[in-house]
């Protein structure tokens, strides 16, 4: 069995500031540290379930954040960014059984994180076919175009709300609860203990129930800060300036979503 595991900073316990997710200030070593842990504990989880093969994408920021060193010898992690429209799930193909997410927040405009974001923190809000997008939802597409189910998630309790409406069959984790600017976050070692519990059992079940279908078409809103941008942007083939600050665009292709995307925010 072969495991794809992506990994953001956002959705890990504990973390609450900006200033706790940015390489370079004085309190990020440890909440880095906290996210090194709950991949690890993800890996050994997955592990124990029989998984042979395990790839890690470090996928915040610089996307240099988790140890090596602290890292299971049968762990394979790629740090840094190739550059791929793949982004957060770079690497991933069809021969990966499962993806799980570790650390993963709100979307944008969701109000139920103070980290909430979706890909470029410039965004207003991004849609997909009308429905608000999340980073899980934008790679849970992404892992779809390769027919991999997401069977593992955590991170902060509003994106949890929205794994479970998305597929209920998909194990979750919510580590915390945004509430205006704080955060409401378990133990450290409890996240630590319960992401290899619940990984554990979302690899010996039925996974075959998380996989979803993509839509046949995509209709795209992305909504931007600064409506300069917006305009520079709408010039993208294919793109229209619907309203100052939103641009759309459509497509059958999935993976035409992720180029956009990948070009655009």
């Amino acid at each position: 069995m072969k495991i794809y595991i992506s990994a953001d900073i956002e959705g890990i316990t504990g973390v609450t500031s900006w200033s706790e997710t940015e390489k370079g200030h004085g309190d990020f070593s440890a909440f880095a540290a906290q996210m090194t842990k709950e991949v690890k504990a993800a890996c050994e989880g997955a592990y124990e379930a029989g998984v042979t093969e395990i790839y890690v994408k470090d996928a915040h920021d610089s996307a240099r954040n988790i140890d090596i060193n602290e890292l299971p010898e049968y762990v394979k992690l790629q740090s840094g960014w190739a550059g791929d429209p793949m982004c957060m799930v770079s690497g991933l193909d069809e021969s990966f059984d499962g993806v799980i997410f570790i650390g993963y927040h709100s979307r944008a405009g969701s109000g139920t994180s103070p980290l909430a974001h979706t890909l470029d923190t410039g965004m207003s809000y991004i849609k997909i076919n009308g429905v608000y997008a999340s980073e899980f939802l934008i790679n849970t597409y992404a892992a779809a175009l390769h027919n991999v189910p997401v069977v593992f998630v955590s991170g902060d309790k509003g994106l949890i709300d929205e794994v479970k409406q998305t597929n209920g069959s998909i194990k979750t984790l919510s580590v915390k609860e945004g509430v205006g600017q704080c955060t409401i976050n378990i133990h450290p070692n409890k996240a630590i203990k319960d992401i290899k519990t619940l990984v554990k059992e979302a690899l010996v079940a039925d996974y075959s129930l998380c996989k979803i279908t993509l839509p046949k078409t995509f209709y795209i809103e992305l909504a931007y800060e600064r409506h300069e941008k917006a305009y520079r942007n709408s010039f993208y083939p294919g793109a229209k300036l619907i309203e100052p600050r939103v641009i759309s665009y459509t497509t059958d292709n999935y993976y035409e979503v992720l180029r956009l995307f990948h070009f655009l925010t």
